[in-house]
């Protein structure tokens, strides 16, 4: 026969072949579980950043401040200051 000229599949060529058979598999597999795992995700787990400029609702005037000192927005001397007026009851308005 004139095509056959023993053109087989040698040894490398099995190797590629399962290799690309593992990979490809492997594939279809994580597409898989990752599609799963997005559907079946809690709302709360979304990845949806929460503010940071949101204080909880019960935090006082001098935890805001104390936490604002803490990220370094304001510094030691603007801290006590501050919180000086929040402890005197603040300056007084006047009326002009």
């Amino acid at each position: 026969m004139f095509w056959y000229n023993d053109h087989d599949i040698s040894g490398w060529g099995w190797f590629g072949m399962s290799l690309g058979m593992v990979v490809f598999w492997g594939l279809i597999i994580t597409v898989f579980v990752l599609l799963f795992r997005a559907l079946n995700r809690s709302p709360e787990h979304t990845g949806a950043p929460t503010p940071p400029s949101a204080p909880p609702a019960s935090a006082t005037p001098e935890q805001l401040l104390a936490e604002r000192f803490a990220r370094g927005e304001i510094d030691e001397d603007e801290y006590r200051r501050r919180l000086e007026v929040l402890r005197t009851g603040g300056p007084t308005l006047t009326k002009r």
